[in-house]
């Protein structure tokens, strides 16, 4: 079978990376068509925004994309690409899994937790103003349907995927209403799924936990603020976001991407690690349907990882992104 999915590189080291992907991918069999788009920095001059219409309606004809890092500047400049692309697709479901590589440097060895962030409200929908020149307001966003959908991608995922428990996170002893409304739902959700174990933590003992005792905990669903921080505490467990996957799924599209930033300062070196984009591709093709090819591109990555020869040097060795990517389609063959 054939897919057809948006390739859009991304800027900085985002290219080098892409073509890293390009390159594993194509060593699993799977048939797939880029279609290349081009977004941020370099376009910029061009279309006068970093997003085009045009890379968005590629991204909603083909219904599934995959992007490199794209620079965000902090303080100033454009608005998020990434967050564009979530709010104008309604990418509600942020899905991040922390899963420990053998090779990788943590203090941990035996992870295997997903987060599940819902991706379109709560503060992060960024209704906020100045009251006066010395206090700022800003307004936290909880619906049923944005609670009840996230919540029930986070079961279904877990169901599908033969996880054993979602545990949703939350602040509901002291933001009764809002973050209240969140597990009132979730609970409401849990009803229909008996298969699967549901439970509910406070979001700061949440945090404690993970660091204690990670093994108690499989799916967790979170609003959005909480999501964020959360997934990034989860990556460091794993040895940090250059192995940290990402995916931003809605009902019609889905995007897939690196968490870390387009390390600028590295472009065109051949130098930075492509673990977390390709472990995106390995999401990308579990979401086409390619269970098996996903589940090999995910072994010859940890195997490579795992011998320490042919990987980039924040993972030990000298090797340079293409010739990691090499190594690893020579697995896949």
């Amino acid at each position: 079978m054939s897919h057809k999915v948006t390739l859009i590189p991304g800027d900085g080291t985002g290219p080098e990376l892409s073509a890293a992907l390009e390159t594993v991918v194509a060593a699993t069999g799977v048939d797939i068509e880029w279609e290349q788009q081009d977004a941020g920095l370099d376009v910029m001059e061009e279309y006068g925004t970093p997003l085009p219409d045009h890379v968005v309606e590629s991204v909603r004809r083909n219904r599934v994309a995959i992007k490199g890092p794209i620079t965000t500047p902090v303080g100033s400049g454009f608005r998020s690409v990434n967050v564009a692309l979530r709010k104008s697709l309604d990418l509600y479901a942020c899905l991040r899994p922390a899963r420990s590589i053998k090779g990788v440097r943590s203090h941990y060895d035996d992870i295997d937790v997903v987060c599940v962030r819902e991706n379109t409200e709560d503060l992060y929908a960024g209704i906020e103003h100045m009251v006066t020149d010395d206090a700022a307001e800003s307004i936290k966003i909880i619906t049923r349907k944005g609670s009840e959908r996230v919540v029930r991608f986070a079961f279904e995922y877990a169901r599908m995927h033969g996880r054993r428990k979602v545990t949703a996170v939350h602040k509901a002893n002291i933001m009764k209403c809002t973050d209240g409304l969140f597990l009132r739902v979730a609970r409401e959700v849990a009803g229909d799924y008996p298969d699967v174990e549901f439970e509910d933590r406070i979001v700061d003992n949440m945090c404690m936990q993970l660091v204690q005792k990670p093994e108690l905990y499989d799916v967790l669903v979170l609003p959005n603020l909480y999501g964020d921080i959360v997934s990034d505490l989860c990556a460091g467990l794993v040895g940090g976001l250059g192995v940290a996957p990402g995916a931003n799924i809605g009902e019609d599209a889905a995007v897939f991407e690196p968490v870390h930033g387009s390390a600028p300062k590295y472009t065109g070196m051949n130098k930075v690690n492509p673990t977390a984009l390709l472990l995106s591709g390995v999401l990308l093709l579990d979401h086409l349907g390619e269970a098996e090819a996903s589940r090999r591109m995910y072994d010859a990555i940890a195997a490579v990882i795992g011998e320490g020869k042919d990987v980039t040097y924040d993972l030990g060795g000298d090797a340079g992104t293409s010739d990691m990517a090499a190594a690893i389609a020579r697995k896949l063959s």
